[in-house]
């Protein structure tokens, strides 16, 4: 169907990922045919370092953590985009005084107000400080949601350079309003020279709809939520049935 497709770009958790937190054989040899025959393999998602754990980096061409802050090529960063720790403070502080359970990431290493691993276990890699004299940039800030009313707090606390983005399992996403995965997915593009048409995409959260909507065809999981489903051009199986696989013998092998 689609045959000019030069970039296939997958999120993570909920797309790419099993629900046991896998890719699949069948997956892994189809983006394996699709490099051999020419076409850009890259995954884009919210996570920072822990994508490793679970998308080894030598299956793909390009990877994008922390929602878009950070692109990679191999070692080196083609994108990045940082909350600097003087814009990042104020919220910092105004969501641990309103009692949300709140962090600042960079590079993998977690600066928070609670006990990150009691949370995700395979975490280990934080330091509890005070927000206060916090003097690091971000690469996001991310603090768990409780209700509609706590992520509208968060927003109340924003300045116009960031924006938030809430997980169907409640985690809050504090961004740099240039680090989304469509810009840097379109950082790449640029880097390979490939047009938006010759990208497809696929995703299931909400964090995923700016991907979805600019690349050239946008693919929805039958598991995704409806308001990406509804932002998407078509609706592949769901990933515990290789909806992205499947998707990619049928139209580009």
């Amino acid at each position: 169907m689609k045959n000019n497709i030069r970039i296939v770009v997958a999120d993570l958790d909920g797309t790419l990922l099993r629900s046991d937190k896998t890719i699949s054989e069948r997956t892994r040899v189809v983006f394996a045919k699709c490099q051999d025959a020419g076409i850009k393999v890259v995954y884009a998602t919210g996570r920072g370092g822990s994508a490793e754990q679970v998308a080894p980096s030598g299956i793909f061409d390009a990877r994008i953590t922390m929602n878009g802050a950070v692109a990679y090529i191999g070692d080196e960063v083609v994108y990045q985009r940082l909350i600097p720790h003087d814009i990042a403070r104020p919220v910092l502080m105004a969501c641990d005084r309103y009692g949300l359970k709140t962090t600042s990431e960079l590079s993998g290493m977690h600066y928070s107000n609670f006990i990150v691993s009691d949370e995700w276990a395979t975490i280990t890699n934080f330091e509890i400080v005070d927000f206060a004299s916090h003097d690091i940039d971000a690469e996001k800030l991310y603090m768990i949601v409780r209700s509609p009313e706590d992520a509208a707090f968060i927003e109340s606390q924003l300045p116009e350079t960031l924006y938030l983005t809430v997980s169907n399992d409640g985690l809050g996403q504090v961004m740099h309003k240039d680090a989304t995965k469509s810009k840097a997915v379109a950082e790449l593009a640029k880097y390979w020279g490939v047009s938006q048409s010759e990208i497809v995409a696929f995703g299931d959260d909400l964090n995923d709809i700016d991907l979805l909507t600019y690349a050239g065809v946008g693919i929805a999981m039958d598991n995704a939520h409806d308001d990406v489903k509804a932002s998407a051009d078509i609706i592949c199986s769901s990933n515990d049935d290789d909806g992205i696989a499947e998707w990619l013998e049928s139209n580009l092998l």
